[in-house]
């Protein structure tokens, strides 16, 4: 309280009080439990924090958690203009443009490459439906990489596509695993030797990944032990959005009995998904992330064939039973996918990649060099 304020230090217990007295009750929830929880692991054992540990504390939390700053934000007596600063940053990302690197696992036959098309409403995975000739299963599994330059509206889109054929479509799929986790390991990578780099080019090309679709069979019984052992190997690496393919083999009540399933499977292996409940969230971020947590895994169909009913022009399948249209969310969940993807959580994507599984590659690699040349000065 007030005595150990003026000792120079803080009691733990005293920090949601005292965040209250300088910034003013503007702070939700989740962000003062955020930052209680960091004073009393820097406060340790002792309970107490110095002033500038506090301090130090706030800074975080202002720059990368939130934009509430209450008490210290100074009003101004006119107009100024740095408001225009987005506009900047606009014009500056629109000539730079951006990019996406999306990764697709699963069996062959799950419609990987026609959902990837569906999605971007192009052709720009490897296959689809609409090839006549049989693909030839690879003896192992592969790594295969796609990428195109899309535009929409003076926005060019710089995207990736990574197939994985061959993936569980073996007779011994050990280890399936391996290949794949190499590949989003050699991203981050050459991304980190761009970093390093004494002369480094302004834009580091980035290619590491920053979503995986997980597909997983319409089977009704839940999480194969290749699902679990690959998704548990993957999700420290890669953002994963587990998709159920082919939903439309299965009638809604065998559909959601499924997910049920697979969301408890998901929960005893403690595989993590995207988006993560472990990551702090603002209110607004809680109540984008809510819903979409509710309907994982998210039961998709896909198709790149446009067929006309009543005069327009519907993506979708027709069946013996009626027709199956990809972008009703009262027939598939395609729509929800679609958004969260490309209009709502592509940034967010981007930026948990680069924040926490590239921030974690880079200390472990840069903390195995250092103990590696410790050892040989030794």
């Amino acid at each position: 309280s007030t005595g150990n304020c003026e000792r120079g230090v803080i009691d733990t217990a005293q920090v949601q009080h005292v965040v209250n007295q300088l910034l003013g009750d503007v702070l939700t929830v989740t962000e003062v439990r955020t930052l209680t929880e960091k004073a009393e692991a820097v406060g340790g054992a002792t309970g107490v924090i110095s002033q500038q540990e506090f301090k130090d504390l706030i800074v975080d939390l202002l720059h990368t958690t939130t934009t509430r700053w209450g008490a210290l934000e100074t009003p101004l007596d006119g107009y100024v203009g740095f408001d225009t600063v987005l506009e900047q940053q606009r014009r500056k990302f629109l000539k730079k443009g951006f990019e996406f690197n999306l990764m697709v696992v699963g069996e062959s036959g799950l419609g990987k490459s026609t959902l990837v098309n569906t999605l971007f409403k192009s052709k720009v995975s490897r296959t689809s439906c609409t090839n006549e000739t049989p693909q030839k299963i690879p003896k192992t599994v592969e790594i295969n990489t796609l990428t195109h330059v899309i535009e929409e509206k003076n926005v060019r889109l710089r995207l990736s596509i990574t197939d994985t054929p061959g993936f569980g479509d073996q007779v011994n799929n050990e280890n399936c695993w391996l290949p794949i986790y190499d590949h989003i390991n050699k991203q981050f990578d050459g991304y980190l030797k761009e970093e390093r780099s004494v002369v480094r080019r302004k834009q580091i090309p980035d290619s590491r990944i920053h979503c995986c679709l997980y597909f997983i069979a319409p089977t009704g019984h839940g999480l194969k032990a290749l699902d679990i052992s690959c998704m548990k190997k993957l999700h420290d690496v890669v953002n994963i959005i587990p998709v159920i393919a082919k939903a439309d083999t299965m009638t809604i009540d065998e559909r959601d009995s499924f997910k049920a399933r697979i969301r408890d499977d998901i929960a005893a292996a403690e595989i993590k998904v995207y988006p993560s409940s472990l990551l702090p969230e603002d209110d607004d971020v809680l109540a984008a992330n809510t819903p979409i947590r509710r309907h994982l895994p998210l039961a998709i169909v896909g198709s790149d064939r446009a067929l006309t009913i009543n005069n327009k022009s519907i993506l979708g399948r027709q069946t013996k039973w009626g027709f199956v249209e990809v972008e009703n969310p009262n027939h598939c969940e395609f729509s929800l996918l679609r958004d969260m993807l490309l209009r709502t959580h592509m940034q967010d994507l981007k930026d948990t990649t680069h924040e926490d599984h590239y921030e974690n590659y880079r200390h472990q690699k840069l903390s195995d060099e250092s103990t590696v040349n410790n050892g040989a000065g030794a």
